[in-house]
């Protein structure tokens, strides 16, 4: 597998401009195409007894929002320079066309969206409906982060469909890295086959190695993101593990507390 497009989420907050300079490096050096993705819902119009001025109140707010996304793709080209970019945006809901986006994209870069990050407003996403929805993998970037360098990398391997998907999609990182861990948590972690995945890695030139945490005292979450740093590894790549009921995600508590908690980059695929 390779890499030929890229697609990520934008938003006037205080860490898209990290976020753009993170997947602009990226694509840079996979020498892919980068698309920022901008977009938000007009508000809904409110009762007057003018058809005019209900005219008048529209054209404002549809200029407001033109006036919105030019500065939002302003900054996208000013951050993503010497990248070869590509701009989708529109009057609608920013999560629509983050989806749409994503049958031309191999990777989506969203932020992280957790209790104490900074609110993007109306144009950001959630991570976990990007990842039910878009069938690529995702990539979670932690407010703060400029780089990633995906020198040393973390499997959190469940021997699931989810963590086989998750792989597929990080092979031309896992390729590149120096290291890989393939790292399983749990009471039954030498049952889930993590010599064979680790196998398998090498055949794609990986250099990695299987490690075996069981330590019921903490989460399996915390477990691979403690074992993440004693590695000093910048990314992790696991299944997001979860199920629908209508259309409420619910996801497991593993997979919760790193779409909201992670401090490095996580490579997730549903």
């Amino acid at each position: 597998m390779t890499y030929a497009s890229f697609a990520v989420s934008l938003d006037p907050g205080a860490t898209t401009a990290d976020r753009v300079q993170l997947a602009a490096d990226l694509a840079r050096r996979f020498e892919v195409t980068l698309t920022g993705v901008a977009a938000r819902c007009l508000p809904a119009p409110i009762a007057v007894n003018d058809i005019r001025q209900a005219e008048a109140l529209y054209a404002e707010e549809e200029a407001r929002l033109r006036e919105e996304l030019a500065r939002v793709k302003a900054a996208f080209e000013t951050n993503a320079a010497g990248a070869e970019t590509d701009w989708r945006s529109a009057a609608g809901g920013a999560l629509t066309l983050l989806i749409e986006c994503a049958r031309a994209s191999d990777l989506i870069l969203i932020g992280r969206r957790g209790a104490e990050d900074p609110d993007p407003g109306d144009m950001g996403v959630m991570p976990g409906p990007v990842l039910m929805e878009a069938g690529r993998p995702v990539l979670i970037v932690p407010p703060g982060l400029e780089r990633l360098e995906a020198a040393r990398i973390v499997v959190a391997w469940k021997d699931t469909v989810e963590a086989r998907r998750a792989i597929s999609g990080a092979l031309p990182f896992i390729r590149r890295a120096d290291r890989v861990f393939v790292a399983t948590a749990g009471s039954g972690a030498r049952f889930e086959g993590a010599e064979d995945v680790a196998r398998f890695l090498a055949r794609h030139g990986a250099h990695a190695t299987t490690h075996l945490l069981a330590r019921p005292a903490v989460s399996d979450a915390d477990e691979i993101l403690r074992f993440a740093q004693r590695q000093d590894a910048d990314l992790l790549v696991m299944g997001a593990y979860g199920h629908s009921r209508l259309r409420e995600w619910i996801f497991g508590g593993a997979t919760r507390d790193i779409l909201q908690t992670t401090p490095i980059c996580s490579l997730m695929a549903h």
